[in-house]
């Protein structure tokens, strides 16, 4: 649903929201992650709940219990310079002007079919 709604916003030259709502998909995604450790009616570990509580994405992929599969990801090239790319997001970006080249550039590294950050994570949720 977001990423649609940064499509929107990329069509209609709004770079800054989109460079923002952009963000937000990575970190939903890594949460999904996060969320399919706990089978229903478990009652999650109070210590990952609370360090789900963060929009670090870098922190949030540990949560996801996913460092050994993004250490084996980051010797890819062309995933670890999109990687690079997205982790420069953060949610003090909703305060900050982003220009059309930078929007663009994290909506591909994000959504890339063959090395995007998205396509990565949802081999994981």
């Amino acid at each position: 649903m977001r990423l649609k709604e940064v499509e929107v916003l990329l069509n209609n030259g709004q770079y800054s929201g989109a460079y923002y709502l952009i963000g937000y998909v990575v970190e939903c995604a890594l949460k999904a992650c996060i969320a399919r450790q706990t089978r229903k009616s478990d009652f999650p570990d109070k210590k990952t709940v609370l360090d789900s509580y963060t929009h670090d994405l870098e922190k949030l992929v540990k949560v996801a219990k996913l460092e050994n599969e993004f250490k084996v990801e980051r010797n890819n090239p062309d995933f670890y310079s999109r990687w690079l790319r997205v982790k420069e997001w953060n949610e003090e970006s909703r305060y900050q002007k982003h220009s059309r080249q930078k929007s663009i550039e994290i909506y591909q590294s994000i959504t890339d079919t063959n090395h995007g950050v998205l396509q990565w994570l949802q081999q994981h949720w």
